[in-house]
């Protein structure tokens, strides 16, 4: 594969994905005359407008879904986007068991690494493209892990709270955090699983984890929030805390008595049945607290059984008047903007608090009960703030592209064929801090990837006290494992024998012989249609400039990719493979851009 560049093209990689530790790449673009906000916008009005939806809510859209909706209707697409069945991780984490279980090893690696593998499926293969990009949210908001090793070889763990994300994308917020109580994995994961009641003699107390996490992190916060998101503050000016320990030391006391739903109890992780950890845990009530459990104002009486603590646990945390700003937030921080102006997250709390939104066309989704996410969504992808023309006009609109969804971007854009995910291996490391420092439910703690109020110092956005998020997974060591990590992607081609030997020798420690065919082609692009772009290097830039950034690249980084592409490097190659260097060099230029890694 011939990729050797010039140190003076390397420098122009480099020195575009610099400014964004420098500046976050964050300054004033001028506003397209054509998309001045009026009543009858319509998302799909144009390429620019319809891929720019796309990209928000979905892993990416692919040239063919551009065009297809181009000029149809976003509010109808939205509800089909609904309608659609659901992939779901379990039946790919079975399908994985039958076709790789061998007499010798049960659990071998390939089917350890199935709940990856189905992420990447279901992410770029998957038509039900809203939910699971809505059910990736979530899990960043809900955050569990299988960085543990105790998990390592039970893909079902993660692969159960996966489904109840992607079950539950359109469904009620209150349904997902009850499901996802009485997960085995998250009961793992913040140990409360096996959680006992006080002893006295012994001074045991009941964990705290869950109930301090599920305050703080799933519901409502640290403290009084305003109908906009905005702290509520005292009369020195301090936001007002909503709870002390006290209130974690009650609440956890109703996260006690639940455990595998397996007899007999085992204390050993590895006994488990692997099935086990895709059911609900089970109540013991011997183990359960019987005393009072008071929090946030209310008090569960003594004696009240576990299912009821739970139950009134979780209507108390709904009905708080924090919880809808809190999840609306984070939301529109998934799909649209890092720093949403306090009007956005109003408008999209409100929908959340009153379970339903009026689409463009003037269909209303929702069911009317407070928690309702397909209204809390539609509110997130078509409030009137997320419009491009008014967006664009903002200096401080938009995110920083998450490492992840950079890869999906690239693969679906260019079909690279993601129907066997095992035949890249290197998707299973991604996490590390020299790669792209991100690998879904890979978080290194609850706390995810990043803080949602993270303010990213020594940079004009920190300046402007500006929420970036993904700004904490940019440093020194970051930006040059991303650009390695899509620049090895973007250069992929067959495997060859090489590849092919050395995948097998990986594949020889589960006992299993390499599907050439797969191997050949999975995650490798095709850019064939692009070759005839490639001869006018402005047409091409043109061409993937609509593919990648709707239009909206700034005529400086034009200017550099140009300068770039004729470049002397070029000389080397001859007729089709030239075309062929220089649509993957473009690609590669442009995904490492300033333009390309803040979505506006």
């Amino acid at each position: 594969m011939k990729r050797q560049l010039s140190t003076g093209l390397v420098a122009t990689i480099f020195a575009a994905s610099i400014l964004l530790i420098s500046d976050v790449g964050w300054q004033p673009k001028q506003a397209f005359a054509q998309d001045v906000e009026a009543e009858n916008y319509s998302y799909f009005a144009n390429r620019r407008r319809t891929a720019r939806f796309l990209t928000q809510a979905t892993f990416g859209p692919k040239w063919s879904e551009i065009n297809a909706l181009t000029g149809t209707s976003a509010s109808e697409w939205f509800v089909n986007q609904t309608n659609l069945s659901t992939n779901y991780a379990l039946d790919i984490i079975e399908e994985y068991r039958e076709t790789y279980e061998t007499e010798e090893d049960e659990i071998n690696d390939l089917i350890a690494g199935s709940r990856n593998s189905a992420w990447w499926r279901n992410a770029i293969e998957g038509q039900d493209q809203l939910r699971q990009r809505m059910a990736y949210a979530l899990s960043q908001i809900i955050v569990v892990s299988d960085l543990p090793e105790a998990v390592e070889t039970f893909p079902q763990a993660v692969g159960y709270v996966q489904d109840i994300f992607a079950r539950h994308a359109f469904g009620n917020y209150r349904d997902i955090l009850e499901e996802v109580t009485y997960s085995p994995m998250m009961g793992f994961y913040l140990t409360y699983l096996g959680n006992e009641k006080a002893d006295p003699e012994t001074g045991r107390m009941p964990d705290e984890n869950y109930a301090r996490e599920l305050m703080q992190l799933f519901t409502v916060g640290l403290v009084e929030l305003k109908g906009d998101g905005e702290p509520k503050l005292d009369l020195d000016g301090n936001p007002i805390e909503l709870y002390t320990n006290a209130d974690i030391t009650g609440l956890a006391r109703v996260f006690t008595g639940l455990d595998f739903a397996e007899e007999p109890r085992t204390e050993d992780i590895e006994e488990v049945r692997p099935d086990v950890w895709a059911l609900p845990m089970a109540i013991y009530p011997d183990l359960h607290s019987p005393e009072a459990k008071s929090f946030l104002g209310i008090t569960i009486p003594a004696g009240t059984s576990a299912a009821d603590s739970i139950d009134m646990t979780l209507d108390r945390l709904m009905s708080h008047r924090n919880i809808g700003p809190f999840v609306a937030r984070q939301l529109i921080q998934r799909f649209t903007t890092s720093n949403p102006v306090p009007g956005y997250v109003k408008r999209v709390a409100r929908a959340f608090n009153q379970g339903r939104y009026v689409l463009p066309d003037g269909t209303e989704v929702g069911t009317s009960e407070k928690g309702d996410l397909m209204a809390t969504l539609a509110a997130v992808l078509f409030d009137g703030q997320n419009r491009l023309g008014g967006a664009w006009r903002k200096s401080d609109y938009g995110k920083v592209r998450e490492p992840v969804i950079r890869l999906t971007n690239w693969a679906r854009m260019f079909n690279a064929d993601a129907e066997n995910p095992e035949y890249a291996p290197e998707l299973f490391s991604l996490g590390e801090i020299s790669a792209l420092s991100q690998r879904p439910y890979g978080a290194r703690s609850v706390f995810n990837f990043y803080r949602p109020g993270y303010v990213p110092p020594a940079t004009l956005a920190g300046a402007r006290d500006m929420t970036v998020p993904e700004m904490q997974l940019v440093n020194a060591t970051s930006i040059p494992g991303y650009i390695n990590i899509i620049g090895e992607y973007i250069f992929r081609e067959e495997a060859d024998e090489e590849f092919l030997e050395e995948l097998q020798e990986e594949f020889d420690e589960s006992d299993i012989d390499v599907d050439e065919a797969k191997a050949k082609t999975t995650l490798v692009p095709d850019y064939s249609a692009l070759h005839s772009f490639a001869m006018d290097n402005a047409a091409l830039i043109k061409r993937l400039n609509a593919m990648l950034l709707y239009s909206t690249m700034s005529e400086a980084t034009k200017s550099n990719i140009e300068n770039a592409l004729e470049h002397e490097f070029f000389e080397e190659f001859e007729d089709e493979e030239v075309l062929d260097e220089k649509v993957r060099h473009a690609v590669w230029l442009i995904m490492t851009s300033p333009d390309y890694l803040i979505q506006r």
